[in-house]
């Protein structure tokens, strides 16, 4: 997704609005009957007026009680009708618009679910949220009434101009001579409002932005004591989120006055050249009647199309704001995927692996800022495989390329034998359990924490997944045990316990790969003996691949690889890196003489 807003586009709206009525094709029927039902009344509206006129020129002129009377009965069943026909309208057109958004709605959070990291990392999650949320429901009068009305309302306007010309073409001129004020007026509200509604939307997506982020790092604001100047950022955010709403507001400020004006002068003009019509007697109190409602009658849809417009515009505005998402296709390209369900033995190579962050890369310029240099490594089934090395050496990158998070630009990475590139997405992370340094935990109970909701999983294998890593008994002193209910990313817990729930969670969905980052460089020494047990049960018959900060913790893997600015530095077991007196030797040593001075201390 484009980090700059959607700029204007003179030709854009009938784009947007075609594209926006296809999400109301699924519902076409019952469109359909809306459109007849919203019709229908619009014609019904117009009719009341002619029949009034009706009642006084011939019925009450001519003294016909029994007339009269038919009349009368005839418009309270219109009335009467009009009514029925709103409710079937109103609960109908907000059916269809719900409808509606929840097929737009889930088909946003679908694609952004399918995007690759690539994409979240150069997003906002608030702007993200935005989009799923207020974005998506500023679609949501379009899409229920708005079509439909304005639909009805034009057809109103046609009408009610049909009743007028039939009964005086002059009071209906005079009528319509006003319109060129209200088309000026309508078309300068619209140059100001469009601009206006893409700037509001603008900024509530940067207050999201701002909320999201800083709520999630408050205890770093806390810490670092950065409530004032923070404050400072969000109260500079949030009033030129108060100022966008304000000038939008004082469009319409504008607007409407300007449209009860021009309704006002209709009227008095209707009511003037009537009245002298009606003085010298070309013209019967009916009609003159009868105008004066069809005169206020006529200003009425006019009024709703403004506010349809209204409504369209931030429609409009929200829609370029989810159609640039949903434009953007970050995705992880499957079209080489073939579909398997074959159980996987867990043998991984990387192949002359390298990798940039960087998508315009080129693929050929060895002189590039490439994270991966020609990495090539072996991990046979059941084996174990640890990286180390410094911060920024391409370590966590490893893991997030096995596991296909991104793509590489050249070489290979295969499971199997197979590059990872043919092996369907789902089923190849199927095949891996993933434990990282900070566990993420959603707001629910431990059991769904466990199982991530999957119904195929039972409470005995959650249970026996438990007793495997010895975390039974944490678990059973929470109040609840199991359907203990964990608070949002998990802070009622402590690190080791949520750390305790991840190794669970990798074990009860049973994976051939286990992938490890750093998950035990965050406790305390007496956590981390409990967790290397956990451990021992998590990586006994799998292919484990370990990032470590700690050294003491992969002394028994079968290869630790060196990572250095990319590239493979070292290689071998733990005794044959230390007699080789590399780099590995010099991390080691570092780290054992800090452990010492910290026990002498």
């Amino acid at each position: 997704m484009n980090n700059s807003e959607p700029k204007e586009n003179k030709g854009i709206d009938s784009l947007l609005l075609k594209r926006i009525i296809t999400y109301l094709v699924p519902y076409k029927a019952w469109v359909a009957l809306a459109f007849v039902s919203v019709i229908t009344a619009a014609f019904l509206g117009p009719l009341r007026p002619k029949i009034v006129q009706v009642i006084i020129d011939r019925e009450i002129a001519n003294g016909d009680i029994d007339g009269l009377r038919r009349m009368i009965v005839f418009l309270i069943i219109i009335l009467m009708a009009e009514g029925l026909l709103s409710l079937v309208n109103t609960y109908l057109t907000q059916w269809i618009g719900q409808r509606a958004i929840y097929d737009l709605r889930t088909k946003v959070y679908r694609h952004i679910q399918n995007q690759s990291l690539r994409f979240f990392d150069r997003t906002p999650i608030g702007k993200l949220i935005t989009r799923v949320t207020s974005d998506v429901e500023s679609l949501s009068q379009i899409l229920s009434a708005g079509i439909v009305m304005i639909i009805g309302d034009l057809f109103r306007l046609i009408f009610i101009s049909y009743f007028m010309f039939t009964l005086s073409p002059v009071l209906a001129g005079v009528t319509l001579g006003v319109m060129p004020l209200m088309i000026y007026a309508t078309f300068w509200f619209k140059r100001r409002v469009r601009d206006q509604y893409r700037e509001t939307r603008e900024q509530v997506g940067r207050l999201n932005s701002f909320l999201q982020e800083h709520i999630s790092g408050m205890r770093i604001v806390q810490i670092f004591g950065r409530e004032k100047e923070e404050m400072k950022r969000f109260t500079a955010i949030n009033e030129l989120h108060r100022a966008a709403h304000i000038r939008a507001i004082f469009y319409f400020a504008l607007f409407w006055p300007a449209i009860d004006i021009v309704a006002s002068i209709a009227l008095g003009l209707v009511m003037w050249f009537g009245g002298l019509q009606a003085m010298a007697g070309t013209l019967t109190l009916g009609i003159l009647i009868a105008f004066i409602q069809f005169v206020r009658q006529f200003f009425e849809p006019i009024r709703n199309l403004s506010d349809q417009f209204n409504t369209l515009q931030s429609a409009m505005a929200g829609a370029e704001r989810i159609f640039d998402v949903l434009d953007t296709d970050a995705a992880i390209d499957t079209s080489l995927a073939v579909p398997g369900t074959a159980e996987f033995a867990g043998h991984i190579e990387f192949r002359n692996v390298w990798f940039s962050y960087d998508e315009t890369i080129e693929v050929e310029d060895d002189a590039a800022d490439w994270i991966l240099r020609d990495v090539s490594f072996i991990v046979r089934p059941g084996e174990s495989l640890a990286i180390v090395g410094a911060t920024g050496a391409g370590k966590t990158t490893i893991i997030s390329l096995v596991l296909r998070f991104y793509d590489i630009q050249r070489g290979a990475i295969l499971i199997d034998g197979k590059d990872i590139r043919t092996i369907e997405l789902a089923h190849l992370r199927d095949q891996f359990g993933l434990v990282l340094q900070e566990v993420f935990l959603f707001s629910g109970s431990v059991e769904k924490n466990i199982t991530l909701g999957n119904p195929n999983i039972t409470r005995e294998q959650v249970e026996k997944a438990v007793r495997a890593i010895d975390a039974e008994s944490f678990i059973s002193n929470l109040k609840g045990g199991y359907d203990y209910e964990v608070h949002e990313r998990g802070m009622s817990l402590s690190h080791g316990q949520r750390q305790l729930l991840s190794f669970a969670r990798a074990l009860v969905y049973d994976p051939c790969i286990l992938v490890l980052d750093e998950a035990t460089s965050s406790v305390d020494t007496e956590t981390e003996e409990v967790i290397q047990k956990a451990l021992e049960t998590l990586m006994l018959g799998r292919t484990t691949v370990v990032i470590a900060h700690r050294l003491s913790t992969i002394q028994h893997a079968n290869q630790i690889l060196v990572m250095h600015k990319g590239i493979v530095r070292e290689r071998g077991s733990h005794q044959h890196l230390l007699r080789q007196d590399g780099l590995y030797r010099r991390l080691y040593e570092l780290q054992y003489r800090d452990q010492e001075e910290r026990i002498e201390s």
